[in-house]
């Protein structure tokens, strides 16, 4: 398997960079947010892979980030190739994508070109229990997710009401997933705090 591709960029069109190695051009395919964080042709860059085998050819598929695991478990579900995991990641930020997901938000899932309302609900099924662990795994290294202020504010409120102190509401809403309502916020802290 092809974990990784170093060399240097050779072109990019919207859809796929294309990589010399030693003298061997890769068609790599990558999400519109990943291409347009590659440098101009002529630079060296770095990408990790994903390498899926057909009866009908080889084809790569790159990342600059640990989105690779989020790609990774889109395609896992049934009905979801390559192409719309990558319109996935072209739609919303890996942390967005999770926030919709736990959110079970079917109408923000079917803004992924080529998923309808069958599929968005089939994505959310598969995957809303599978973020639980590692979260901050799926997210940009460089832009850890951080939620709104109001609905931390709200959430940090009811953990209080709760009967948990300051400083575990505080350790429970670290790293919250950004953009998130606050059932969703509620829901992450009590995982956190071991309560769920």
């Amino acid at each position: 398997m092809i974990a990784f591709l170093k060399g240097v960029l050779a072109a990019k069109t919207a859809t796929t960079a294309f990589i010399e190695v030693n003298g061997v051009g890769y068609a790599v395919g990558m999400s519109q947010a990943s291409l347009s964080k590659l440098p101009e042709a002529g630079a060296a860059v770095e990408v990790h892979t994903f390498l899926q085998v057909r009866d009908d050819g080889l084809s790569l598929f790159g990342f600059l980030t640990l989105e690779k695991a989020l790609f990774e478990r889109l395609i896992g579900v049934g009905g979801v190739g390559p192409k719309v995991a990558l319109a996935a990641l072209s739609a919303f930020s890996p942390a967005g994508l999770v926030a919709a997901v736990q959110a079970q938000d079917v109408a923000a899932v079917q803004r992924i070109p080529g998923v309808g309302k069958k599929t968005a609900s089939r994505i959310i099924l598969e995957l809303k229990g599978s973020f639980d662990e590692g979260l901050a795994g799926l997210f940009d290294e460089a832009a850890p997710a951080v939620a709104s202020a109001a609905n931390l504010a709200g959430t940090r409120e009811a953990l209080l009401s709760m009967g948990f102190t300051s400083e575990e509401a505080d350790v429970a809403l670290k790293g919250a997933p950004e953009g998130a309502a606050e059932s969703v916020l509620l829901q992450y802290a009590l995982k956190r705090l071991g309560t769920n």
